[in-house]
């Protein structure tokens, strides 16, 4: 089962969802739906009461509504109760809120916005886009982080090509790739940022985007140009296209006098953008 976790937005709320692509089906936390509409100071212990109450009924919504690990506050995956839309417009009749008719309208409008990304990807782009404004980061970075989702989709390509498997293949070469132009393993860089789950390149300054970009760029084309048979050959690759960036960090630091990789993570950039706005 192919399944991507994503944080969406309703009102400046944040709203865990999860694609199922098996399924093709969205589920979202019942959670989160449930402190956006009621803004309970304590929405698991208002799900937990209505939960009950709905069972007693015999409420089927409830009964049919399972768990999924998704990533709670502290960066750790936990499972929490999710629902498809279908459940949750259900489960939001049995929640007085002025925001369940708004709520509503927003949830049709998510499923309807994953069909056509599937019939049109670019849709996909201009959505993130969107949603990396919302949640504050600046154009210029969101510009450099959609091409470098661009570059990474290239490069992962050009690995299947050569029929490499997602999963360990993958995350072997991008930590060689990392490891040889940060001279940190993609660990060391999330502990050096303070990261659990979070994903490494949206806790990135601009100048790592552009580097982990060129080392990427330089290892998709290197591959495309010497043809590796396998990952053992495709390990000498990833090395050489880090090296390409490595060499370009180093020329920049010796005229800077500043080190590139830094501790700054996704909460230092969106408060120094606040300063400056």
């Amino acid at each position: 089962m192919d399944n991507k976790n994503s944080i969406k937005i309703f009102e400046d709320k944040k709203v865990r969802t999860l694609w199922d692509e098996e399924k093709e089906q969205w589920f979202v936390s019942i959670i989160d739906v449930i402190e956006v509409l009621t803004e309970s100071v304590n929405p698991t212990a208002y799900w937990r009461k209505l939960k009950q109450r709905l069972k007693e009924e015999g409420n089927e919504t409830v009964t049919n509504c399972h768990g999924l690990k998704m990533k709670a506050p502290d960066g750790k995956m936990r499972l929490t109760d999710v629902a498809t839309t279908e459940q949750l417009f259900r489960l939001i009749q049995s929640i007085p809120s002025p925001k369940a008719e708004p709520f509503k309208l927003w949830l049709a409008k998510l499923g309807q916005e994953r069909l056509d990304e599937m019939s049109d990807p670019e849709l996909s782009i201009d959505r993130a886009l969107k949603q990396y404004l919302e949640l504050g980061y600046s154009e210029n970075w969101i510009n450099q982080r959609l091409k470098s989702i661009e570059i990474r989709k290239e490069l992962t390509d050009e690995w299947k090509s050569i029929g490499l498997k997602e999963g360990f293949e993958f995350a072997t070469l991008t930590d060689i790739i990392t490891k040889t132009w940060s001279e940190k393993t993609t660990k060391e860089y999330k502990i050096l940022k303070g990261l659990k789950k979070e994903n490494l390149r949206d806790n990135m300054t601009n100048t790592e985007l552009i580097l982990n970009m060129l080392a990427e760029a330089s290892t998709k084309d290197i591959s495309q140009a010497t043809n590796p048979k396998d990952l053992e050959e495709s390990k000498i690759v990833a090395s050489q296209g880090g090296n390409v960036a490595k060499v370009a960090r180093e020329a920049l630091e010796s005229k800077t006098g500043k080190k590139v990789v830094t501790s700054k993570n996704a909460k230092n950039i969106l408060e120094n953008q606040k300063k400056i706005k």
